[in-house]
């Protein structure tokens, strides 16, 4: 499981996913989340706007997994 270490309290999912460079750009979050499943904490998620905190787990459809880390 790979870590997404955070300064705030909180990243959303579309930045996560243009963090771990699973997109190349915010704008294609919509789409990536309409065409692929993505669970946040074993739920199915599809709000690129999500908040994410530490202590959440998010995993993508080939099974990669991260975990949100507090600084």
């Amino acid at each position: 499981m790979k870590q997404v270490v955070i300064s705030t309290p909180y990243i959303t999912l579309g930045q996560l996913l243009k963090r771990t460079g699973v997109i190349d750009t915010g704008g294609q979050a919509k789409h990536y989340l309409a065409e692929h499943v993505v669970l946040v904490n074993e739920t199915r998620e599809d709000r690129r706007g999500k908040k994410l905190k530490a202590g959440d787990i998010i995993t993508l459809e080939d099974g990669t997994r991260f975990e949100i880390v507090a600084k």
